[in-house]
């Protein structure tokens, strides 16, 4: 080895850069379900309107489905963040949990 002080630095990037990336993978993977709990499903789209005063909102899926979904107590969005992503086009993502009579329980939008 003829510079070990510059392969030492270079294997010590290489170990944190490895290690930031396994570290982002165990958070993509696995931070949803610590922050939502393990039940609960996760779809994305765009939303297209809002249908109630309740937030209720349907959601347009990547392959064109329309999706109705109900935004109750257990919501965390707000009218404001809902608008925006309409008025923007945005992709969203919706966490819920099946209701009763075939209802999406919305839990969190983002």
């Amino acid at each position: 080895m003829a510079f070990p002080r510059m392969s030492a630095a270079i294997v010590v990037m290489l170990l944190i850069g490895i290690v930031s990336i396994m570290g982002i993978f165990v958070v993509m993977t696995v931070g949803p379900a610590l922050a939502h709990g393990t039940s609960v499903q996760h779809m994305n789209g765009k939303i297209l309107q809002i249908t109630g005063p309740d937030r209720d909102f349907i959601l347009m899926t990547p392959d064109g489905k329309k999706v109705p979904f109900e935004c109750r107590t257990t919501c965390r969005a707000s009218a404001g963040h809902l608008e925006r992503h309409i008025i923007e086009k945005a992709g969203t993502d919706v966490y819920f949990k099946p209701g009763p009579n075939n209802t999406l329980l919305v839990i969190d939008v983002d």
